[in-house]
């Protein structure tokens, strides 16, 4: 059996290249990935406040400041008060964030589908779509 330190290794270079390689793989004119990164939170999380989102992506809230600014002039989300605490907002996509972020991914699913399809077999395919899961926990692990 490998080690856990080979297999870390291992695993941070692959997910490391294929993140580039999906970044490479993004269409003309995109978003930053910031900002699409605060629409998928959105999209998949519903109406967060602006420390959930820093908090989805380690960051600091006043980080966002722009980034969310950004997003509300293009019309790509929008803040309403809370229910709870009026003084903290509650910010939502909207249906043309919706479309900005969906026509980010179709470009880098196309690619994606391709490669899974012309470089995997079927048995390589559902082993990278059982995992798929165990990284999104990977990735919101905290010590």
């Amino acid at each position: 059996m490998t080690e856990p330190a080979e297999s870390a290794a291992s695993i941070r270079r692959a997910a490391l290249r294929l993140a580039l390689r999906l970044r490479a793989e993004r269409g003309a004119g995109g978003l930053p990935l910031l900002m699409l990164s605060v629409l998928g939170n959105l999209h998949r999380r519903g109406p967060l406040t602006a420390g959930e989102l820093a908090a989805a992506d380690r960051l600091k809230p006043q980080s966002l400041t722009r980034t969310l600014a950004g997003l509300e002039q293009q019309r790509l989300i929008t803040r309403r008060p809370g229910e709870v605490d009026r003084r903290q907002s509650q910010i939502d996509i909207t249906a043309e964030g919706r479309r900005r972020l969906g026509r980010d991914m179709q470009h880098r699913d196309a690619w994606l589908r391709a490669a899974l399809t012309d470089a995997l077999s079927p048995t390589e395919q559902e082993l990278l779509r059982l995992a798929a899961p165990l990284m999104e926990r990977l990735a919101e692990f905290d010590q």
